[in-house]
């Protein structure tokens, strides 16, 4: 899995008008925890953080505060303005190499269904697939090959099998699928 640099320095608890303040100055608030550690509050460039939260892909946080050593996170739960969709505040959990992570990554459809061929209609449920694996072993992205889906086929989280990693989005989950559509239907009526 691709590994992301952000950059943030360190901060004191703080009340609302704090956090205002933060991010009149084009800071977001953030919070890092997990593994046993103590949380650290830190802030970081909202400009920079859009790079990392407005893309599809998922990435592996490297997090440098203050210009020290970098703390391995992933992004657990981001809290964003109903209006602006500006950033409010962002929570990391602290992952290392020996303890499986649990992540979403995107899920890229890959040939043409049989069933589209046949005049139906394709359709995709899912952007992103739950995984959980060791840091080693994490995808980029999951690949699912439409070629064999017929008409009035789908393919559910399930039919998805990945060496040394465990699907933990609910097994029913549809992904993706083929419709019959009128045309089909009112063909097969007059043959």
């Amino acid at each position: 899995m691709q590994h992301f640099e952000l950059k943030g320095q360190t901060r004191k608890v703080g009340n609302k008008a704090v956090l205002k303040a933060f991010r009149r100055e084009g800071l977001v608030p953030c919070n890092l925890y997990g593994l046993g550690m103590d949380n650290i509050l830190f802030t970081v460039n909202a400009k920079e953080l859009k790079a990392l939260t407005d893309t599809p892909k998922s990435f592996i946080v490297d997090i440098v505060l203050d210009g020290g050593k970098p703390q391995t996170a992933v992004l657990h739960e981001l809290q964003w303005h109903p209006v602006t969709d500006a950033c409010l505040h962002v929570d990391f959990l602290a992952v290392n190499e020996q303890k499986p992570i649990a992540i979403s990554v995107p899920l890229v459809i890959s040939g043409h269904a049989k069933g589209v061929q046949q005049g139906g209609k394709f359709y995709q449920n899912a952007r992103s697939i739950r995984v959980c694996a060791l840091m080693k072993d994490l995808p980029d992205d999951v690949t699912v090959d439409i070629t064999p889906l017929g008409l009035d086929k789908r393919i559910k989280a399930s039919d998805i099998q990945l060496d040394n990693v465990a699907i933990v989005s609910d097994k029913d989950m549809i992904i993706c699928g083929v419709k019959t559509t009128r045309n089909v239907t009112a063909a097969a009526a007059e043959e």
